[in-house]
């Protein structure tokens, strides 16, 4: 696989923008294990495999297990996520196959969560589908990632 685009040659400001976005999210009060739960199932179901190395690598670092991340995909099934969990992993499958949420999905999440912070839950989906769609077009090369490598210092 070679690469198409850079983010070091794309117009200024580009990544730094985007980053900030993900900055918002982390200063929102997002949690980092949801957070990492939301980057790493979406990127699954998009197959970027950029981001899974890099959202592997972070949640790792910061505490998450294994097993827990190699059953993302069958999350349905196990016993390993809490039921909070289980209505941010629901939400962010909604989001990232259909761009929507159903009723039974949205009421779910927000048993959970204010409404601020479904606000900030779906921006965080919507910004992981956008960083996948980016890696994805621009054929960026994983495994070069380090843990925190994007942390705002």
């Amino acid at each position: 696989m070679q690469e198409r685009i850079s983010f070091q040659d794309t117009p200024a400001g580009f990544m730094n923008d985007l980053l900030k976005i993900g900055y918002f999210i982390k200063k929102a009060g997002l949690d980092d294990t949801l957070h990492e739960l939301i980057n790493t199932r979406a990127s699954q179901i998009n197959g970027c495999a950029y981001c899974l190395d890099m959202h592997h690598k972070d949640a790792i670092a910061r505490g998450e297990t294994w097993q827990r991340l190699y059953s993302l995909p069958a999350w349905r099934e196990t016993p390993y996520y809490t039921e909070k969990e289980r209505a941010v992993l629901a939400y962010t499958e909604a989001l990232t196959l259909t761009k929507d949420a159903d009723d039974e999905v949205f009421n779910a999440l927000s048993a959970h969560f204010s409404k601020d912070q479904v606000a900030v839950l779906t921006l965080a989906v919507a910004t992981i589908n956008t960083w996948n769609i980016l890696n994805k077009a621009f054929r960026t090369i994983p495994g070069g990632y380090k843990p925190g490598m994007f942390d705002q210092h």
